[in-house]
């Protein structure tokens, strides 16, 4: 069994601290605050403090970045983040495990795969895009071993707020009310299960055929957000739900008071045309494959 430090206590450091537990493998989770799940060593440490990491992160077989500063924040608090986990791998030789994202394809037409060019289309993806590049470029220099996990959006249990499959579908859901949102509910989407997230984040640490190329997490065929509806009130005994739109200058006027909807712009076209991801290379190289929607959708119910 190995050390394995996760920086990132969230919906995806929780999962994945609890996977490597449950291996017998030791963990040390790394957060501001020094919180972290029971059975792990809790570290209190700010990330971009390069000596701390190297320190916290000696003797460890993998680091995983599952750091998720705020979207609205990801121009100044990623740059010093990514270098510090950067200068911690190389100065420790951990494999580095960056938790991806989809951002840095750009707009596409197709399933997205693994080999895609990056094409970001806006100054936050760019910085995705950047970060990999610079730890790709690293591994191919013999400084490092890097990989990137990639997922759609995220549900399961232990969502945060933001997740769009969260509170603020299942609450009206439950209700019986109508569920209100910004984009079209019938273009395909791919979902990504946290649980399987932090499956093959696992997978990227301990198996060196992960090193030196990015991977998309295993992941169920794509759902609209009537389809996902309609299968989460048939597992709870309930009708159809109804589904209305919410204008997009009514979202852009209210993200002038709020942050967060203001970043929605930048992702608008991840659904307004299908936006689906292709894991098929994880699946076939590994022997991994996604959780079973009706079995994903009911865990997210019910946690």
């Amino acid at each position: 069994m190995g050390k394995h430090v996760i920086v990132g206590s969230g919906q995806v450091g929780t999962h994945l601290a609890a996977k490597l537990l449950a291996r017998g493998h030791d963990v040390t989770v790394v957060t501001r605050s020094g919180s972290g799940p029971e059975g792990a060593v809790r570290v209190a440490a700010d990330v971009t403090d390069r000596r701390r990491l190297v320190q916290v992160t000696e003797g460890a077989d993998a680091l995983y970045n599952c750091v998720n500063p705020r979207y609205d924040r990801w121009l100044t608090d990623w740059p010093p983040m990514a270098a510090s986990f950067l200068a911690a791998a190389e100065a420790t030789g951990a494999v580095l495990v960056i938790l991806g994202n989809l951002y840095p394809y750009g707009p596409v037409t197709g399933p997205m795969t693994e080999d895609l060019p990056l094409r970001p289309s806006s100054a936050k993806a760019a910085v995705r895009a950047r970060m990999w590049e610079d730890a790709l470029a690293a591994h191919r220099a013999g400084r490092v071993r890097a990989t990137e996990v990639r997922g759609s959006d995220y549900f399961g249990p232990g969502a945060t707020d933001q997740s769009y499959l969260g509170d603020r579908f299942q609450g009206p859901l439950r209700a019986g009310r109508s569920i209100a949102l910004p984009y079209p509910a019938d273009v395909p989407h791919s979902w990504t299960y946290l649980p399987d997230v932090a499956d093959a984040l696992v997978v990227a640490g301990t198996d060196e055929r992960a090193w030196g190329r990015p991977w998309h997490v295993p992941t169920s065929d794509p759902l609209s957000f009537r389809e996902v509806g309609e299968r989460m009130a048939a597992l709870l005994g309930r009708p159809a739900p109804r589904i209305t739109r919410i204008p997009w200058p009514l979202v852009r006027a209210a993200g002038l008071f709020s942050p967060m909807l203001g970043e929605l712009g930048h992702t608008r076209y991840q659904f307004t045309e299908p936006f689906v991801l292709d894991s098929s290379a994880f699946q076939r190289t590994f022997g991994v494959t996604p959780t079973p929607m009706d079995e994903a959708l009911k865990a997210t119910l019910d946690g």
